[in-house]
């Protein structure tokens, strides 16, 4: 019997990742009372029970009064994850996280009450429940971070965690484009500079198009030095992911800048996306373009 606990901050995608395991054939509860989930496991898991995969949600909601009555019942559920384990019942943990600022443009945008904002801002809400979860957290086998993710992303990081006898990294690499005139961005952990390259942005029949026009993109690619430069980056971040997924780094940002990041930095980063996913299939790849998602807003 494989026992999933899917818990994670409040509108960081745990309802949907419930949804894609209870589609993927596992039998699952929400908002499970704590109190619940060691008799749940032992029924499950018992020789006659026809649950062979099962999933529980837990999150600040499994707690009556507030911030004390959540701290409490996730301290609780701390307990029950520990006592499962120790019990030899497999117990896995996918944390399900988002940026801040995700977070509050997803409560903004649904118009939600945070659970443990009340009356007060919805970010003082999340420092709460960050601070609460905290343990859990430390628990966990598996995190997601939403925050750049469409539904089919998640659906394929759900399907390559649980998907029988598949090997899986907790490690997400975001290849984003940008441009340095507005800034590197904060989250970056990785930055390269693409501005040694030509810029199409000079050429009349280029500079109103972008990095994802054919156009631009055989521009930008089919320079030699710009090939030669994404054999030895490839390379190098090839080399480099294990160590970071070894450390217990689960989202890496790789910003690629050019001066706008309207053309080459869109261009290569697609590329370099590309040539990782076909080489390092243990690790999951997201590609953003920073400067023209601020077009479509």
């Amino acid at each position: 019997m494989r026992l999933v606990i899917v818990t994670g901050m409040s509108g960081g995608g745990k309802t949907a990742a419930i949804r894609m395991l209870e589609d993927d054939g596992f039998y699952c509860v929400d908002n499970l009372p704590v109190s619940l989930i060691g008799k749940f496991a032992e029924l499950a898991a018992q020789p006659d029970s026809e649950i062979t995969r099962a999933a529980i949600g837990i999150d600040v909601r499994a707690g009556v009064g507030g911030e004390q009555g959540a701290a409490k019942a996730l301290r609780a559920a701390e307990e029950e994850i520990s006592a499962l384990r120790e019990a030899g019942i497999p117990c896995e943990v996918l944390f399900m996280d988002a940026e801040d600022e995700v977070l509050i443009k997803r409560y903004k945008e649904t118009r939600r009450v945070h659970p443990l904002s009340g009356d007060g801002r919805i970010g003082d809400g999340i420092a709460k429940e960050r601070e609460i979860l905290k343990g859990i957290r430390g628990k966990a086998d598996y995190i997601i971070d939403t925050s750049g993710l469409l539904t089919r992303d998640l659906r394929q990081e759900i399907s390559n965690i649980f998907a029988e006898g598949a090997e899986y990294s907790s490690l997400m690499v975001q290849v984003l484009s940008f441009g340095f005139k507005f800034g590197i961005p904060s989250d970056a952990d990785l930055v390269f500079d693409v501005r040694f390259l030509p810029n199409p942005f000079y050429i009349d029949s280029l500079k109103h198009l972008t990095g994802e026009d054919e156009a631009v993109r055989d521009f930008v690619l089919e320079n030699p030095v710009c090939r030669e430069f994404l054999d030895k980056l490839t390379e190098l971040l090839l080399f480099l992911l294990p160590g970071y997924h070894k450390e217990g780094k689960y989202r890496l940002v790789i910003a690629i800048g050019c001066t706008g990041g309207q053309h080459r930095s869109v261009a290569i980063a697609s590329e370099l996306c590309n040539r990782l996913k076909d080489r390092e299939k243990q690790v999951g790849f997201h590609l953003l373009h920073r400067e023209l998602m601020k077009k479509t807003r």
